[in-house]
């Protein structure tokens, strides 16, 4: 039997477009055997997102995709195959929305006195029971004119050293994976080489990675190419890492990444999901 699986994506209890459920009906539409959700810093859609993969021939995973600060840059672990009720997730998750809530005001005010007011009153509405991200923003930037683009609500506000960004302290990397493994789960690495960082420093991340107990990287993601691939499998086998697959995907509005839509994880790479 093949298995098309794809091991992050977003729903709209972060900054996906779509509702756990839809999420659900469109990766059977593109026949993904095993999907894992993986919010940002929530696990809050697991719970819709469980109901409707029940009535499915799909494998739902539980995942989370948790934001952490290491040498002062924020990077992404993904946890896959998680318990969404673990003590210590659920106390985290309470603790990071806490810090989007106080990082989504420090951003309506910066927007405010630039004569952009009514940003806070929407997001609190777009987010609804879910995280706050930049994407909301975003969002409400273009949908008032301000923007040409969702990019370029980033590129003009809300990027780094731009008027209404703001610099976050995430929970440490040894912490995130603490969570992550205290839950049964998995830490990965999310989409190793969007960081941007030199070769050195990413095997410097990947030393610490490994250290605190981190065991997987993103080694095939929804945007990358051949020597991506070749590049992030290539740290995989140096650090001795399992191998992850994940479309990242966000939205039905961005033809470029789709759910499920990957390159196969070389072959010479230990699968992740080898361990559950």
């Amino acid at each position: 039997m093949t298995f098309k699986i794809d091991l992050h994506c977003h729903s709209n209890f972060s900054d996906g477009a779509l509702s756990p459920k839809d999420l659900i009906t469109r990766a059977q539409s593109q026949q993904v055997s095993h999907l894992a959700l993986t919010d940002h810093d929530t696990t809050a859609g697991l719970t819709e997102a469980g109901i409707y993969a029940k009535t499915s021939h799909l494998t739902l995973i539980n995942g989370i995709e948790l934001s952490t600060t290491w040498n002062n840059r924020c990077f992404h672990i993904v946890g896959i195959n998680i318990d969404p009720d673990a003590c210590a997730l659920q106390s985290g998750t309470l603790l990071l929305g806490q810090t989007r809530l106080e990082r989504a005001e420090k951003i309506a005010l910066k927007l405010a006195k630039r004569r952009i007011p009514g940003a806070m009153d929407y997001v609190l509405k777009k987010a609804g029971h879910g995280m706050i991200t930049r994407s909301h923003f975003a969002q409400f930037l273009l949908e008032e004119n301000h923007v040409s683009s969702f990019q370029n609500a980033f590129d003009k506000y809300l990027g780094a050293g731009k008027s209404a960004f703001v610099s976050t302290s995430w929970i440490e990397l040894e912490t995130a994976i603490n969570w992550i493994s205290d839950s049964g789960g998995h830490a990965i690495i999310a989409h190793p080489l969007r960081y941007k960082l030199t070769n050195s420093w990413l095997k410097r991340f990947l030393t610490a990675f490994k250290l605190a107990g981190g065991i997987g990287i993103e080694v095939v993601t929804g945007n990358n190419n051949p020597d991506d691939i070749r590049r992030a499998g290539q740290f995989a086998l140096t650090f001795d890492l399992y191998g992850s697959v994940g479309s990242d995907f966000h939205s039905d509005k961005n033809k470029w990444v789709e759910l499920g839509r990957l390159a196969p994880l070389p072959r010479d790479i230990k699968p992740i999901w080898d361990l559950f």
